[in-house]
């Protein structure tokens, strides 16, 4: 009896010491009254690769394709994937940084033709922001597929914008096949006034706005953002065993100067420092990771800018002598939009004038120029966000609306 009384006391300590790893994405086994059980991880599917729910919309039609690097279909193009299927593709349209996804930022994406397949590549970064009319005339739908990262002044967010438009304007239909947002775990920052409607801010948005494009798509139809209201014709493919409490690691990079999931991550707090002089390792093979100016007191670790071919020409500070931090090492659950970086760096600037040398840029990335104010003011972050909360809260409760995941 005494013996069974010590196995009954051992046992209970031990179920009482059992912990469980359901709420870290990483493991894969839980431990439950002292049995270990596997827990499978549904491996995530993006939308275009379950053909089987979008091929029948799209047998026998004459297809446009939206796409870039990003468009994969495991380890082969959509539009390869598609051609291999028998459907009829007129031609590719090709956002900021090209078809093949290697022009610098900001650079004329130029049309031509595609050598593997022949098609027309039709450019949609220049004069020719959406497709038009005359493109579209031997089109039945158009599919866009491309990797978003989830941040307001990124530009194939502002390019689906372009093609709702033009599929309104010539009735035609749209079929968006989703793919997780690696920020789509949280929302934040400023919302977007409607002085400070752009490329760079086309919508009504948080910084951070926390949909996948299949959502934001939703969203743009359903608060009437198109021109005079209009609904665009629309299909969402969603993607299979994604939520938005996930981090996902991209598999190509969705531009040339977001390498990595750190730097995804740090791009929206970071992209403010384009409308400064300060380099943010453009130039160099670590993007979006760091903050350096030429002169010492920002910093220890230093860095030179230089071109890199197909991936930056005449960076910030070229040639110069940076110094600044190193945001590389950075833990990727706890990197989240902030204006720390911005904040510290202005107070350290000797010419407060010149950090904000290129004043209407910054406040298009702000999307208000509240921001900027703020920051000469002097204000620091939390006083900065209590500003913003109400519109931010009023975002977040109209996003539900949307959510697929």
């Amino acid at each position: 009896m005494k013996y069974l009384s010590i196995i009954l006391i051992l046992a209970i300590f031990v179920s009482c010491n059992t912990t469980t790893s359901s709420n870290n994405l990483q493991n894969d086994t839980i431990k439950k009254d002292s049995i270990i059980v596997e827990e499978k991880i549904e491996p995530i599917i993006v939308g275009a690769e379950q053909i089987d729910l979008y091929l029948s919309k799209i047998k026998d039609k004459n297809i446009a394709l939206v796409v870039n690097q990003t468009s994969m279909v495991g380890n082969t193009h959509l539009v390869d994937t598609l051609i291999s299927l028998g459907i009829n593709i007129k031609k590719i349209f090709a956002p900021e940084h090209g078809f093949r996804g290697n022009i610098d930022r900001g650079k004329h994406v130029s049309s031509n033709i595609d050598e593997k397949t022949g098609l027309p590549i039709i450019s949609m970064f220049g004069k020719n922001r959406r497709p038009q009319n005359e493109q579209l005339a031997d089109v039945d739908i158009i599919i866009f597929d491309i990797q978003d990262v989830g941040a307001r002044f990124y530009t194939y967010i502002s390019s689906m914008h372009e093609v709702m438009e033009a599929c309104v304007e010539n009735d035609k239909k749209l079929l968006v096949l989703d793919r997780p947002n690696p920020t789509g775990d949280y929302v934040d920052g400023p919302v977007r006034e409607e002085k400070y409607k752009s490329f760079v801010g086309m919508h009504p948005i948080p910084i951070v706005h926390g949909l996948t494009i299949g959502e934001l798509a939703k969203m743009i139809n359903g608060e009437g953002w198109l021109t005079n209201g209009y609904f665009c014709n629309l299909t969402v493919v969603p993607v299979k065993n994604y939520t938005h409490e996930m981090l996902y690691s991209l598999p190509i990079r969705p531009s040339p100067n977001l390498p990595n999931d750190i730097s995804i991550r740090l791009y929206p707090s970071l992209c403010f420092f384009e409308a400064t002089n300060f380099s943010i390792g453009r130039g160099t093979e670590f993007p979006f990771q760091v903050i350096g100016y030429p002169d010492t007191i920002f910093g220890d670790f230093n860095f030179i800018p230089q071109d890199i071919e197909g991936v930056q020409t005449n960076p910030i500070q070229e040639g110069e002598f940076c110094f600044g931090i190193d945001l590389r090492n950075e833990p990727l659950s706890e990197t989240k939009f902030t204006l720390k970086y911005v904040i510290e760096f202005y107070n350290k600037s000797a010419n407060k004038e010149e950090f904000f040398a290129r004043s209407n840029w910054f406040n298009l990335l702000a999307g208000n120029s509240t921001l900027q104010k703020q920051i000469k003011q002097g204000l620091n972050e939390e006083e900065i966000r209590n500003s913003w909360k109400e519109e931010l809260d009023s975002y977040k409760k109209m996003r539900e609306k949307y959510l697929i995941y």
